[in-house]
């Protein structure tokens, strides 16, 4: 088996064996990754790959709204808005190749996924 191919098993196998937690933290450690990389290359004016990135973290955010059950705890309503919010805009963000407002979705995204990450070791 090639490298590329045991990575991927590898990848696989461990999002298959992860807890709820973890594939939150997961999700949300792409999520900024996605959006760092996005941030960088519309500046460089990469704007093919800065498109792709964003895209994805837009894909990662959706998911994240459409799986939170908002009837779960009281917090959950606000943070489906602000999941809302971040997707407008980054779809905004996408259209006009802005990094500014790439990188101020990932500075409010940062701080939840440190609180998520810290909250996964406890549990």
């Amino acid at each position: 088996m090639t490298a590329p191919n045991l990575r991927d098993r590898y990848l696989q196998d461990s999002i298959n064996t992860a807890s709820p937690a973890k594939l939150l933290t997961m999700l949300y450690d792409r999520l900024i990754l996605d959006l760092g990389q996005g941030e960088e290359a519309f500046r460089n004016g990469d704007r093919e790959l800065g498109s792709a990135k964003v895209m994805h973290a837009q894909e990662i955010v959706l998911e994240l709204r459409t799986t939170l059950d908002v009837e779960a705890w009281d917090g959950a309503p606000g943070l489906a808005n602000l999941y809302g919010f971040i997707l407008t805009e980054l779809i905004g963000a996408n259209i006009s190749r802005d990094a500014d407002r790439v990188a101020s979705c990932r500075k409010l995204l940062e701080p939840l996924r440190d609180a998520w990450r810290k909250a996964a070791t406890t549990t």
